[in-house]
């Protein structure tokens, strides 16, 4: 019964499938095969414009090289408290930023609000050669909570980065549950809504290591060959990367395989937010769920084989979250150990 992370899941068939593809015979290096020449016409018909793409191997190179594209080192990024690039990414966006700092906010469910930062900006000192300057806006889709930002919520927040001339940068490391949730376009979530660069996610849905960063304005990413390639995320051989956007996209394979962890995550959800004295923490929107369990059920859960993280040390807030190999199955034990604690505990 894991539930730690969709990053424990493998890599989907069809993935393997392409990179074992790609392993045939020779292709040019660096980028130059015809997969990865390829990816650049694929995203911009994906997009609904002419997209510049450039694919790394992490979320923590997505993300800390699109910022560094965006925000000066004397810059200042507006990002939630709970976002990833300000607890998981161990500093490396002010690395490759060359010093941009962070400037956190808060807002439930682990999403900015535009009023928020509108307010947040009008005192940021914009133009005080004392001060860091205001340069970017980072949003996470879906959020750390599985939260999912509607297209007018991107866009108030797009709006409020053109009135005080910031870039807007998406971290889309669940990208696809996000769309899969919200049923509209990926242009309608992004450039259409004011997105200006997107971290791109697939490893959390069924890649075996990819990521790419999308720029809407292939003008802007004339420099970006040279951060990636100083960074060290411009592979040898970038076929095997390629080749896994490559196939992430075929036939909407992102999209299903987001759509199936969607529906494992309401699954959960729902038979969990049953028990006795259970409370979900944050609508479950996409495939992460957060809920509140009596310290006894929790107990009996982790007795029971399952894997989860507390959200913070000796709390009860937990999250569980599905994948795209996650089974109604494996959904169907949790919820059957965790009905078997409370019998138990209601016996007693």
């Amino acid at each position: 019964m894991e539930f730690r992370s969709d990053n424990t899941a493998g890599a989907c068939p069809e993935i393997m499938a392409a990179i074992a593809r790609a392993n045939e015979g020779t292709a040019a290096s660096y980028g130059a095969d015809p997969i990865s020449l390829g990816l650049q016409a694929k995203f911009s018909r994906l997009f609904e414009r002419e997209v510049a793409v450039f694919p790394v191997a992490t979320g923590t190179a997505a993300n800390s090289l699109a910022l560094a594209a965006i925000a000066p080192p004397w810059g200042v990024v507006y990002a939630h408290r709970e976002s990833h690039i300000e607890q998981d990414e161990c500093g490396a966006p002010e690395f490759f930023t060359g010093g941009a700092k962070l400037a956190l906010l808060d807002g439930p469910h682990a999403k900015l609000s535009a009023a928020d930062l509108d307010r947040r900006l009008a005192g940021a000192g914009a133009g005080v050669q004392h001060h860091a300057q205001p340069a970017a806006v980072s949003i996470t889709q879906a959020s750390e909570r599985g939260a999912v930002y509607r297209s007018e919520e991107v866009a108030a927040i797009g709006q409020v980065c053109r009135k005080h001339r910031l870039a807007l940068h998406m971290d889309g490391a669940r990208f696809g549950n996000a769309l899969a949730h919200l049923g509209c376009s990926p242009a309608e979530i992004t450039w259409k809504a004011g997105v200006d660069i997107l971290s791109f996610g697939a490893t959390k849905n069924g890649a075996l290591a990819a990521e790419a960063v999308v720029f809407f304005d292939p003008a802007k990413a004339e420099d970006f060959l040279y951060r990636r390639k100083r960074a060290g995320h411009l592979f040898s051989k970038m076929r095997f990367l390629s080749a896994q956007l490559d196939a992430y996209l075929e036939q909407d394979l992102w999209l299903r395989n987001a759509a199936h962890a969607n529906a494992m995550a309401r699954r959960l959800s729902e038979g969990l937010a049953r028990l006795p004295g259970a409370r979900l923490d944050t609508p479950v929107e996409a495939n992460e769920v957060f809920i509140d369990l009596a310290e006894p059920t929790i107990q009996a859960l982790e007795a029971a084989g399952l894997r989860f993280h507390r959200w913070e040390p000796g709390g009860t807030l937990i999250r569980l979250v599905t994948a795209w190999s996650t089974t109604a199955a494996e959904v169907d034990r949790v919820l059957a150990a965790a009905g078997q604690a409370v019998a138990g505990r209601a016996a007693e």
